[in-house]
């Protein structure tokens, strides 16, 4: 298998390789995390995204990253996750640049370029202090479904201060964060074998065509077409899909 993932010491992310053939563009759906990406030579960021990014055959050679959970990388980064939204770019844009070539030469010549990048991070961070408390807070109510609305009274704020906060932790506001990481619930459930409107029940949509609004939004597609792109196939007369392959999509 060409892509392989583990939890990593780096509270809340997560260590993901790939080390295969390129094979055809996919889809990656918004998650509200933000990656720091090595591939030889070269050490870069993806971004929150909001809405589906496609990873072509030229980018999918050999590579190590860390994804970060929601609100943890913009400490470690220097930087609000509102100016990388939607964004991939170069390490040395944000580090200095002498700093970035070192690094990325130590990956290029470490043999396990995964563990040397979560060692970074994990160092980073030692430096950079923890995220913001309460944006954690706020990504982890909102990823267990609860509202947004009484997500500020939990972390008391109001309306337009949780929206700043949540611009520079996730790179957009909590209404936005809330229809992602409800998305990543449903895909969940349908990949673990959940039929559709069961699916988007238990992720906190309304009914099914909500469900298929929402991926349609955030991908462009069907959940049907999103799935098979991704190593699904859903059968004949049924709404409930069967793996076929792989789901991995980083």
């Amino acid at each position: 298998m060409a892509y392989k993932e583990w939890a990593s010491e780096f509270d809340g992310a997560v260590v993901w390789t790939w080390d295969g053939p390129a094979g055809p563009a996919r889809p990656v759906l918004p998650d509200g995390c933000m990656d720091l990406i090595w591939t030889p030579g070269r050490l870069r960021v993806a971004g929150p995204d909001t809405h589906a990014f496609e990873v072509t055959a030229a980018e999918r050679g050999r590579c190590a990253a860390i994804r970060f959970a929601p609100g943890t990388a913009p400490a470690l980064l220097g930087v609000p996750a509102d100016e990388l939204r939607d964004r991939r770019v170069a390490l040395a844009d944000l580090w200095p640049g002498a700093e970035v070539r070192r690094l990325t030469e130590h990956l290029d010549q470490d043999p396990d370029p995964a563990a040397a990048l979560e060692r970074l991070a994990l160092r980073r961070a030692a430096d950079s202090g923890p995220p913001d408390p309460l944006t954690v807070s706020v990504a982890a109510q909102l990823g267990r479904g609860r509202s947004v609305a009484a997500t500020a009274r939990s972390v008391g704020l109001g309306a337009r201060q949780l929206h700043r906060r949540s611009l520079a932790a996730f790179g957009y506001g909590p209404k936005t964060l809330a229809r992602v990481l409800r998305l990543q619930r449903a895909l969940a459930l349908v990949r673990a074998g959940t039929p559709y409107a069961e699916a988007a029940h238990r992720a906190g949509c309304t009914d099914q065509a909500h469900l298929a609004r929402e991926v349609r939004d955030l991908a462009g597609t069907t959940l049907g077409g999103y799935l098979a792109r991704t190593g699904y196939e859903a059968p004949a007369n049924s709404d409930t899909p069967q793996p076929s392959g792989s789901s991995t999509t980083a």
